[in-house]
């Protein structure tokens, strides 16, 4: 509570100001419940970047909750869209098939989950020490001499065709712009609980 006392006014009428704000809080007087504003903030569990201005990757709001999972994947704003018993628990930006590696649309299931995969048909050339001679290669297409292929990893892997094309960890250089190969990267921590919540069987969405 504030009073301001216009300094011309009667000293004695500034002294019963003081009295009255001085018995107000000795008594502690509140406002009444009536006037009271309450508010019920949901806040989400995880957000990232948590600490940075700019917009969030994700935000996760459904640990707990039990009931099925289900996914819908909008390749026209580059976002996945979790539910929960048909109740929206979370969003995620994804990086889907740039232009030549077109991600599938239709409807889907999770056919496989493997926590540390690696790609048998993308990667890199490298050498007997591990270091890269050529990075974005294709298996047998690429080579360069004395190196070998070697997948790049696709953590938190959840496979939804037979050729190929699935969802995991990985990259998203630019939120909202395709990247991938055709799969469809999850930053980590988001495809980490996708990948806990969503068993094998988990329907998973693609729109155009």
């Amino acid at each position: 509570m504030f009073i301001v006392v216009n300094l011309n006014a009667d000293m004695k009428f500034a002294q019963l100001a003081l009295v009255a704000l001085a018995g107000c809080v000795l008594s502690a007087c509140q406002i009444p419940a009536s006037f009271a504003r309450q508010e019920v903030i949901r806040r989400p569990l995880f957000v990232q970047p948590a600490d940075s201005s700019s917009s969030p990757l994700y935000v996760w709001h459904g640990s707990g909750q039990p009931g099925p999972v289900r996914v819908t994947i909008d390749l026209s704003e580059q976002k996945a869209y979790i539910f929960r018993n048909s109740e929206n628990i979370a969003w995620s930006y994804v990086a889907t098939g740039r232009s030549g590696y077109s991600t599938p649309t239709g409807s889907f299931v999770i056919t496989e989950k493997v926590v540390d995969k690696r790609s048998n048909k993308y990667g890199s050339i490298v050498d007997a020490d591990g270091d890269v001679l050529r990075s974005n290669a294709t298996a047998g297409v690429h080579s360069a001499a004395g190196g070998r292929f070697l997948g790049a990893k696709m953590p938190y892997w959840m496979r939804l065709t037979n050729n190929g094309v699935g969802m995991h960890a990985g990259p998203i250089p630019h939120p909202g712009s395709p990247a991938s190969h055709g799969c469809i990267r999850l930053p980590y921590d988001m495809a980490q609980r996708i990948f806990e919540a969503a068993p094998s069987g988990t329907r998973v969405t693609i729109v155009p």
